[in-house]
């Protein structure tokens, strides 16, 4: 439209420039295709006390022994050994895991490299609790790769042929546990100092951890023969003249008065491994004895009751009541107050 007053601009009979040809749908040039942006997963950081009480929520769900002793800790100490069994229980679930070896095999090694990152994936609340707890408390990290070793064992099948071989996988997987422990327990006030008492301590603490975890092999010994794993070693098995073969119905073939000879042998030589880790208690402070000596004592009398009726721990997983371990929870805290 022209503005009103305004005189037209002249039409001219030939517009100026290359002469125009009709436009076809053959003669326009496909459009470039527009990457479209993938969005990228924003990672939040994780504060250290959500990190710390996502660690204790994996406690309560997950360990309910080791629960009943940590409570009885000064809350950084709880939270600083939530966050030891939180990684702990994330080594043990990938070991434990369905699916191909190789794939196993890296996530460990995943595992094995978040733990060596000078600084930790701020998003992932476990990693965040436990360096944490690596600046307030003098706890050795490494002494997970030795953790993260046995269970790279388990994943490749491993078997012990003998006593001493079981015993260095105890010391990987729990031994390990043991002395990290030991970081955040510290030593008593009345305790010697200097490094001999603190290498005796980590002695015993590591023979603590092997009594646990021997006590975890008795109770676990169809559990884990179901899915293929034999932690007993092959020179005990020909000595009792045990296979630890399986039927159709997942029972064991053994004569039952021979599983039970071998049961109880074994669980002897984990109360030996008890006499001598329980030599710690001296050395901790009050509150450190009470929560030391309610897990012990638990998995004490859960070894036990195992001995007492091996039938019963072959036909399932063996446990003590809530009441039973309250109890035994009850009776650290008296034996500390002494």
């Amino acid at each position: 439209m022209t503005a009103p007053g305004a005189i037209p601009d002249p039409v001219p009979d030939h517009p100026p420039g290359p002469a125009l040809h009709p436009v076809t749908p053959a003669s326009v040039p496909a459009p470039v295709p527009v990457p479209v942006p993938v969005p990228v997963p924003v990672r939040v950081a994780v504060p250290v006390p959500v990190a710390y009480r996502y660690c204790e929520r994996v406690v309560r769900t997950r360990a309910r022994n080791f629960a009943y002793g940590i409570r009885l800790l000064a809350p950084p100490k709880r939270r600083a050994l939530s966050a030891l069994y939180a990684f702990a229980r994330r080594i043990d679930d990938i070991g434990d895991a369905a699916g191909p070896v190789d794939a196993r095999l890296s996530a460990l090694e995943e595992a094995r490299t978040g733990l060596r990152a000078p600084r930790p994936d701020p998003a992932d609340p476990v990693l965040v609790a436990l360096r944490d707890t690596a600046v307030r408390f003098p706890v050795p990290l490494e002494a997970f790769e030795e953790l993260i070793d046995g269970c790279a064992d388990d994943v490749a099948g491993a078997r012990y042929q003998s006593y001493e071989d079981l015993v260095g996988y105890c010391r990987d997987v729990a031994g390990s546990i043991g002395r990290l422990s030991l970081g955040v327990f510290g030593l008593a006030d009345g305790a010697a100092r200097g490094d001999g008492a603190l290498r005796r301590a980590a002695r015993l603490a590591d023979a603590l951890g092997v009594a646990l975890q021997l006590t975890n092999v008795l109770r676990d010994l169809r559990e884990d023969r179901c899915a293929g794993r034999v932690y007993l070693p092959a020179d005990d098995l020909r000595r009792f003249g045990c296979t630890l073969d399986l039927d159709a119905s997942g029972a064991f073939t053994d004569p039952p008065e021979r599983l039970a000879r071998l049961i109880r042998y074994e669980a002897g030589r984990a109360l030996g491994w008890y006499a001598e880790g329980m030599s710690l208690i001296p050395l901790l402070d009050r509150r450190s004895v009470a929560c030391t000596a309610a897990m012990a004592g638990i998995y004490r009398r859960l070894l036990a009751r195992i001995a007492a009726d091996p039938g019963r721990a072959l036909a399932g997983r063996v446990s003590l009541t809530p009441w039973a371990k309250a109890m035994e929870a009850a009776r650290a805290i008296k034996g500390a107050a002494r």
